[in-house]
């Protein structure tokens, strides 16, 4: 963001220690050691951070989506999970009474094209006669994903597609996992003229109860046949009104994300290409999705959340969107490049649907999507993790110069690291993944430091015979703290973390951009070990990854001011400072981070960094810490100030759904502000110094 001349908006300054780093030096302390850190405030030196810099990765993955993020509440709403075979597994459905009641199968009867299985319900008793059906009448049941979450008050829309020969008699309730407490339920019944072909019914339910571990259930007392298909129980209020569970959407609006990459990983190539995620199979009415099993986390999703609803949900969160396309290539078979032109042509209908005039043949599918204006898709990656395959390059150019050609601006991500070695082949960015234990991360502060900055600004059209004149920009697309370090989401994963955020902060004027992975897990189905936010049906909490975003969810657009750190060792603290504008309470600040890597953790465990003018003591010693700030253009006003410090006893320690606030920043004031401080860092800690400046003229030299 720029650096308007009015002091209305509020500029911070945010300084960051890490260890091994050019502008932040690193130093290793005993106990109640002193350090100096010195800020050079000044806007001459000052260096501009990219607007991109922090953003977000979303795939589906440990029902990231499915059951989580899109509020669906019933899994397998469409009974094609089990495949378009008949008959076919209609599983978490079941049925309610005995057999002797009632039997249940599929075919395929649907009305919906691409969806044909539906389900056939014989109900084989009647509310009089020889076979009487049990008081509360017989029927299926779906519990949703591990229960459906149904709170008292809160009012839930509810549809459903109905087919008989004859008139029928519904009760449709949302009840406890056991069926004993009913805390919404409606009776609908229909002559058999209404349906005699498929009826869609739709209505809304208020419930008179709480209950975490709810189902929905479809019952009658009624002799007869009757065929079900797409079922839906959405809650009424979601974020925004674009169908995202609320509670989830909040927590990454939060984060301040300037992008959404979407939808994976490894979830969009695939173990097989005809498991692949498809755009066009997950656009237009819901019911006409077909869905898919995805093959490498082996859970079905009805795709509820398409292509549409990624790009509607990062137009909502105020970031723009990345999507990760595929190339032709899954983890076990390939397109040759020689056919490779039916995908190409997939793609780029599918940025026409998100980039199209709503008169265009795939923006007019969007536009009655409800979305006639254009989204702002700029950033396409061809592949994830692809580079080296044996068709990558070859398809990778094929779509490479068919999208430069259609549309110039968008910027494209290749999948080959160009850290190490330059890239053979033209791209605007280049992404890098890395997974790791927690000192290797830390120690990574340094990963870009020497990158070269000399690169010429060349037309990429020339790349073909100027193969080594570009100069590429890193995409930190996926980064983590794993393994034993990590557990399910510990404070020294998310120590490391901080300090490998700081080096990719210091260095971005060559990194634009970085993203934490996985974004979420439901606590029934954890694929991948940590993840920055862990929820079920009813509850949500951050990891210690999760609140370190945080400290650097005003980096993007920040500026960037040299510090410097004077202590008797070596390799353990790490620091750096920004600049920042907010809109929010007219006031500026000066934040510094800092980070203290202890000789114990150099030899296991792994320092944290924050955001603002932050410290970081990731040792086991507390740390006398003098901090001198010179350059700045207004004075520090105490009032105002504050202190954020995350920190635990230990540093294994975790949040849960029973301490869901074990790890989190706690924010006290700051009365001792000033452009000299001393202060003492605890252990394993970052901490975050926000100074609030006098309101003053601001004016940004860069």
């Amino acid at each position: 963001m720029g650096h308007p001349a009015s002091s209305s908006v509020a500029a911070i300054y945010s300084l960051f220690i890490l260890s091994a780093i050019p502008h932040c030096i690193a130093y290793e302390l005993k106990a109640n050691w002193t350090a100096l850190l010195r800020v050079t405030a000044s806007q001459e030196l000052g260096q501009k951070i990219p607007d991109t810099l922090f953003g977000i990765f979303f795939e589906e993955i440990n029902h990231a989506g499915a059951g989580g993020l899109w509020a669906e509440l019933v899994s397998n709403r469409g009974f094609e999970a089990g495949g378009p075979n008949t008959p076919s597994n209609i599983d978490p459905w079941s049925i309610i009474g005995n057999e002797s009641f009632i039997s249940v199968s599929t075919d395929r009867t649907s009305c919906f094209e691409r969806n044909k299985v539906a389900l056939r319900m014989e109900v084989l008793c009647d509310s009089k006669g020889s076979i009487v059906c049990p008081q509360n009448g017989v029927g299926i049941y779906n519990p949703g994903y591990w229960g459906m979450n149904i709170e008292q008050g809160k009012i839930y829309k509810v549809i459903l597609h109905v087919r008989s020969s004859e008139s029928v008699t519904i009760s449709v309730s949302l009840t406890s996992s056991d069926g004993l407490q009913k805390l919404a339920s409606t009776n609908r019944l229909a002559a058999a003229s209404d349906v005699s072909n498929w009826t869609k019914m739709e209505f809304l339910l208020q419930s008179e109860g709480t209950n975490s571990n709810s189902r929905l259930q479809l019952t009658t007392n009624k002799k007869g046949v009757i065929w079900f298909d797409q079922v839906s129980v959405m809650p009424l209020e979601t974020y925004k009104g674009h169908g995202f569970r609320k509670e989830l959407a909040s927590m990454l609006e939060e984060l301040k994300p300037r992008y959404m990459r979407f939808p994976g990983g490894c979830f969009v190539e695939g173990e097989w290409l005809r498991n692949a995620f498809r755009w066009r199979a997950t656009i237009g009415s819901w019911e006409e999705r077909p869905g898919h099993f995805g093959d490498v986390w082996m859970y079905w999703t009805d795709d509820g959340l398409g292509y549409f609803e990624f790009l509607q949900l990062a137009e909502d969160l105020g970031a723009f969107p990345i999507w990760v396309i595929n190339n032709g290539i899954s983890h076990n078979d390939e397109v040759d490049t020689t056919v490779i032109s039916p995908f190409v042509q997939e793609i780029l209908d599918g940025i026409e649907f998100a980039r199209g005039s709503p008169d265009s043949t795939w923006g007019s599918a969007r536009a009655a999507m409800g979305h006639p204006e254009p989204f702002q898709l700029n950033y396409v990656a061809i592949g994830n993790e692809d580079c080296g395959k044996k068709f990558y390059q070859g398809n990778y150019l094929k779509f490479y110069y068919a999208i430069k050609a259609a549309y110039p601006d968008i910027n494209i991500i290749s999948n080959c690291d160009g850290s190490s070695r330059q890239l053979d082949h033209p791209a605007d960015l280049y992404d890098f993944h890395v997974y790791t234990s927690a000192s290797n991360l830390f120690s990574m502060n340094t990963q870009f430091d020497h990158t070269s900055r000399t690169g010429p600004n060349v037309n990429k059209d020339s790349f073909v015979d100027n193969p080594f004149m570009m100069q590429f920009q890193v995409f930190v697309s996926e980064y983590a703290v794993t393994g034993s370090d990590a557990g399910t989401g510990s404070l020294l994963a998310a120590l490391a973390e901080a300090g490998f955020l700081i080096g990719l902060e210091r260095n971005s004027d060559v990194v634009q951009m970085a993203s934490y992975a996985p974004l979420f897990v439901n606590a029934n189905d954890r694929c991948w070990n940590p993840d920055a936010i862990v929820f079920n049906s009813w509850q949500q909490y951050g990891t210690p990854s999760y609140w370190v975003q945080h400290f650097f969810k005003e980096s993007s657009g920040a500026t960037l001011h040299p510090t410097t750190i004077q202590a008797n060792a070596s390799n353990s603290l790490v620091a750096s400072a920004i600049t920042w504008q907010s809109s929010v309470d007219n006031s500026d600040y000066l934040k510094i981070k800092f980070v203290n890597f202890g000789t114990d953790i150099m030899n296991g465990k792994v320092p944290n960094q924050n955001f603002f003018v932050q410290i970081v003591n990731f040792g086991n010693d507390i740390v006398n810490l003098k901090i001198s700030v010179a350059g700045l253009q207004n004075a520090v006003n105490s009032v105002g100030s504050t202190m954020t410090v995350l920190t635990s006893s230990n540093l294994k320690d975790e949040n849960s759904f029973e301490e869901p606030n074990k790890v989190v920043p706690i924010r006290t004031s700051l009365p001792n502000a000033g452009t000299q401080m001393d202060v003492v860092i605890s252990p394993y800690s970052v901490t975050s110094f926000d100074l609030s400046l006098a309101q003053e003229e601001y004016r940004s030299a860069i």
